[in-house]
């Protein structure tokens, strides 16, 4: 993604602090949407691109610490860089271990604010170039037949060619074949690689072989 699509969006609801914030970022060539609480963050729709989220702790209704844990639930990886005048070191540890990017108090130095943003969008094309590449994976995985299946998870459980066929109660030649299969349409170049894919898939949930 290149720079220019990445948006900072900014919840708090103090509308001097908005607009020295858009001021700031906007100064830097950053994107940046501005909220003026949680629900209007969240009843809000995203643009899918690289972002992260510069947040007010101590916000009416549902404060920052709040926002984070319902983003939490809902499985929205967003970073988070916290900003609040009346931290202590609880909701700052709190916060950190809930996967803030930083935690800064007010007033803080614009460059670590810029610092911090920079850290955020990087931590999410790192995350967002993962979901492509596992999902990559899920659909390599899903276009194997049912027995190269049986084939791909009998090979990396460390059975031979000859252990394979009389588990499959078919011809080495035969598992020989099917294994070439598994490994051209995983792109695996060896069985270490081909390993390596397994467990990487192993880590979300299998799509359901097809029949």
């Amino acid at each position: 993604m290149r720079e220019e699509q990445s948006v900072v969006f900014v919840v708090d609801d103090d509308p001097k602090v908005r607009n020295s914030l858009e001021n700031l970022l906007g100064s830097v060539g950053l994107e940046v949407r501005l909220f003026g609480s949680t629900l209007e963050f969240l009843n809000s729709p995203r643009p899918d691109v690289p972002a992260c989220l510069v947040l007010d702790v101590r916000l009416p209704g549902l404060s920052g610490l709040d926002l984070q844990r319902e983003l939490n639930r809902l499985s929205i990886d967003l970073p988070i860089i916290f900003v609040s005048g009346h931290a202590d070191v609880p909701m700052t540890v709190r916060a950190m271990k809930a996967g803030a990017v930083e935690f800064l108090t007010k007033p803080y130095r614009e460059q670590d604010l810029l610092d911090a943003i920079q850290v955020g969008f990087e931590r999410d094309r790192v995350r967002r170039q993962e979901l492509r590449s596992l999902s990559g994976l899920q659909q390599r995985f899903a276009a194997l037949t049912p027995r190269e299946h049986e084939v791909m998870d009998l090979v990396v459980s460390g059975l031979m060619n000859k252990q394979i066929a009389a588990h499959l109660q078919v011809s080495e030649i035969t598992v020989k074949v099917h294994r070439a299969h598994v490994m051209r349409k995983m792109q695996a170049r060896s069985l270490a690689d081909l390993v390596r894919i397994a467990d990487r898939l192993n880590t979300m949930v299998r799509p359901s072989p097809s029949t």
